[in-house]
């Protein structure tokens, strides 16, 4: 019986998902609206334009290279600033698409309460224009890995699943926060507080591996090392992603986005009065 209970459930959860699907292919034209809209708000009337998101991995990267190659060095098996780039890289995708995201609803609050479309829209739109942000400070990484001679080989091809599995990932927590913060305000401080601490609690700048003990075993179930390693693995030392790691991290990552846009699809019918 209970069996045939929690089949039913996932049935139904699948059958939902498969709406909610059919339902954004419908609107992908209002999707990539919003993501022009954004685009062209963030860099409107600034000097550098696009150039701002190289400009701030560049800049952090080179900081962590002068702590973590001569003040306090570590071993991370290829160069550093190519190791540190990558990661913040990849880092700077999820925060900046959260940054966003959690004031996704309530600084869209004309539109959510007086015009019907799928309200997710807001929240993926801020997780595609910093996956656009990602996709312009990516050639740096290809600059990089020219200059130090490195190269993954064949192993690239696994790209374009682990940025899938990320975004997953990262659309997920979107969802999440932006109804949160619909409902309590204070969520946004909370969220500008622990973003960044996370990223010492991450295998950003340094291999977390290296921090031992109880703490070091915590920070390890942290999904995002094994996406970021993922990066590393295919772009830097030609290898598989760490198997277990990614694979735990891409199932989070596929069971997050379902939970949360199910719970967000459900609660869209109070967004309005909560605006």
């Amino acid at each position: 019986m209970t069996k045939a209970v929690s089949t039913g459930a996932i049935d139904r959860a699948l059958t939902d998902v498969g709406a909610l699907l059919s339902e954004q292919v419908e609107y992908r034209e209002l999707l990539m609206q919003m993501v022009r809209r954004d685009l062209l708000l963030r860099y409107k009337q600034t000097v550098m334009g696009f150039g701002w998101a190289i400009f701030m991995p560049l800049v952090n990267t080179l900081i962590f290279s002068i702590v973590f190659t001569r003040v306090a060095p570590i071993e991370t098996g290829v160069p550093y600033p190519l190791y540190a780039y990558c990661g913040l890289l990849a880092w700077n995708f999820t925060a900046s698409s959260l940054r966003f995201a959690v004031t996704s609803l309530t600084g869209n609050g004309n539109l959510v309460s007086k015009v019907y479309f799928p309200r997710e829209i807001f929240p993926f739109a801020a997780v595609l224009v910093a996956l656009v942000d990602s996709a312009i400070a990516s050639v740096v990484v290809l600059a990089l890995m020219a200059w130090y001679g490195v190269w993954g080989g064949w192993t690239i091809l696994l790209l374009p699943v682990i940025v899938v599995v990320q975004v997953m990932f990262t659309a997920g927590l979107a969802l999440l926060l932006a109804m949160a913060h619909l409902y309590f305000r204070d969520v946004k401080y909370v969220f500008d507080v622990v973003i960044s601490v996370a990223m010492f609690a991450t295998s950003v700048v340094y291999p977390v591996e290296r921090i031992g003990g109880l703490t070091g075993r915590v920070l390890a179930l942290n999904p995002v090392n094994g996406i970021i390693e993922g990066y590393r693995a295919v772009l830097l030392r030609g290898t598989l992603p760490p198997e277990g790691p990614f694979l735990a991290a891409a199932a989070v990552s596929v069971l997050m986005f379902m939970f949360a846009w199910l719970i967000f699809h459900r609660g869209e019918l109070t967004f309005a009065e909560n605006i």
